[in-house]
């Protein structure tokens, strides 16, 4: 019959069977014990008295004793025993039983076999206690589980085929779950479903157990996590407390992972999705037409109706929705700008180099030096956007903005007509900006006299010379041309109407066509000899 365990109540049929006289092998018959085992079994009994029918059966335990410990093989010592504090310290550090091997016959000149470092192990393992595990329970409005799960693919707006991700937020007492898909699981997407899952039960448990993923726990610690600033944010805007899971420890949140689980099992197979917004559609239905009414294995009862009892209990959603912000650190770049998924926010140039902290929400992104609002801008939706407050930049960069186009064209009507033509001649040129000349052209009335400016930019123009260099050789190296200018207003229009440097010929002879004869008289050639 092999070497299969016999319990104590079938030694108590056996004893039973053969005070009724049965034989050896009616007895092995039955399949109860072999022959041998049962002829053994008659020998004890008739030398403790227990094959008269007129005695009680004795119990379990005196059967036990007389039956005494197993047999053990021969030889029960393994050869690997004086090696046993180094087997255990390697095994407790992770090392297979392969490597233990190896290790002992190369570093220790062990001879046995690995089937003796095998049978070690099982005894050491079978030494420690087992692993016990204690169900946990919840009372209403208690808690809630959240944990994420692998969806399907699906395409996404830009026409991308990506994986979606399956968000579970289940109730630990009702067993009534907010299921949500989305393509990512960052911080954002994690406050906003979260969000939407208080909405969906329009009420707050007083705490959330989740595992540690990054988008909640920068750092797991079994007593010390380190809670997302962003997530912390959320907690107290709604209420609740958050409650991390140990690492490597998920059967804390086992409710959530069945949830998962039969989400994945349940709802996904044999459904066709166009989109996210299909998928999430459908997942909504499904929960109320078939995960909320169906009668749960450990409550049973459905969870909706459980959820009825439960909701009442629970925190009720906060009069103001809080102003869930992601938190984010970032270095200013000497432009002054810090960039923040893939767009460029401007802060004041003092901090250029300094690591700062945003908070970006769906409506605008605030930065701040410790504790001091410095930045904050309307949220750029493209990648590339640049949010430049003017305030934000340096001087020599401010003024260069404000003194745009309007503005020369504006302080040269001030400063007189000829500027105010000089400047349009500037900024009309099809080949190169000349912003920048035509702020140097008005900057000039701050050191000489506007007049002075004004006669200058005549000059040039008289001259077909438009430019800044022009106007700034004659204020500062030939100002007695201004004089001459101002002394004699007619010159100008002797430059206006003709070409520079150059009189018509009409000038050049008097209109009288009797005061000067030419001859015409042909002079005879010279031979030449």
């Amino acid at each position: 019959m092999g070497r299969r365990r016999i319990e104590m109540f079938q030694y108590r049929q056996v004893l039973a069977r053969l005070r009724q006289g049965d034989s050896e092998r009616d007895v092995a018959r039955s399949r109860l014990m072999g022959r041998h085992k049962v002829a053994a079994l008659r020998a004890l009994a008739a030398g403790r008295g227990w094959l008269d029918p007129a005695t009680a059966l004795p119990s379990d335990a005196e059967i036990a004793t007389a039956l005494g410990s197993v047999r053990r093989a021969r030889s029960t010592i393994s050869s690997a025993e004086p090696y046993r504090a180094i087997i255990e310290r390697w095994d407790a550090e992770g090392v297979s039983g392969v490597a233990i091997h190896a290790a002992l016959c190369r570093e220790h000149g062990y001879t046995g076999s690995y089937s003796a470092v095998h049978r070690l192990l099982a005894s050491i393992h079978a030494s420690r206690p087992p692993e016990a595990t204690v169900p946990l329970t919840f009372a209403p409005a208690e808690a809630a589980q959240v944990d994420f799960g692998a969806g399907p693919h699906l395409r996404d707006e830009a026409g991308v085929r990506r994986r979606a991700w399956c968000f579970v937020m289940t109730l630990c007492f009702s067993r009534h779950q907010y299921v949500e898909f989305v393509f990512d699981q960052t911080v954002a997407t994690w406050l906003g479903c979260h969000r939407r899952a208080f909405e969906w039960f329009a009420a707050v448990p007083q705490r959330v157990i989740i595992d540690n993923p990054k988008c909640a726990i920068t750092h797991a610690c079994a007593r010390d996590p380190v809670v997302q600033r962003a997530y912390a944010e959320c907690a107290v805007g709604y209420g609740f407390k958050i409650d991390p899971c140990p690492p490597a420890d998920p059967q804390k949140k086992g409710i959530v992972e069945a949830g998962v689980k039969y989400v994945k099992g349940n709802f996904l197979p044999t459904r066709t999705f166009r989109d996210l917004a299909d998928l999430n559609a459908q997942a909504r239905r499904w929960v109320l037409e078939v995960a909320g009414l169906r009668i749960h294995g450990t409550t049973r009862e459905a969870p909706l109706v459980r959820f009825e009892r439960e909701r009442p209990l629970m925190q009720p959603l906060p009069p103001i929705p809080p102003d869930l912000g992601v938190w984010a650190q970032a270095t200013v770049h000497r432009d002054c700008h810090l960039q923040y998924e893939r767009s460029l926010y401007s802060v004041p140039f003092t901090l250029i180099g300094r690591r700062l902290w945003l908070r970006a929400t769906d409506t605008s992104v605030s930065v701040f030096e410790d504790y001091r609002l410095v930045a904050q801008h309307l949220r750029a939706r493209e990648a590339g956007t640049r949010r430049t407050v003017r305030e934000h930049l340096p001087p020599e960069a401010q003024s260069f903005f404000l003194r745009d186009r309007h503005w020369c064209v504006d302080q040269a009507a001030r400063i007189g007509p000829a500027c105010a033509e000089l400047i349009d001649a500037l900024l009309a040129d099809r080949i190169v900006e000349r912003l920048r000349a035509a702020q140097g052209v008005i900057r000039l009335a701050e050191t000489f006299p506007p007049a002075k400016v004004e006669l200058a930019c005549r000059r040039a123009l008289d001259h077909a010379s438009p430019y800044y260099r022009t106007v700034k050789t004659l204020l500062h190296a030939r100002p007695e041309l201004l004089d001459t200018v101002s002394a004699a207003p007619g010159t100008s229009a002797v430059y206006l109407d003709a070409a520079r440097f150059a009189r018509t010929a009409r000038s050049l002879f008097p209109e009288d066509d009797q005061a000067i004869r030419l001859d015409l008289t042909p002079v005879p050639a010279t031979p030449l000899t």
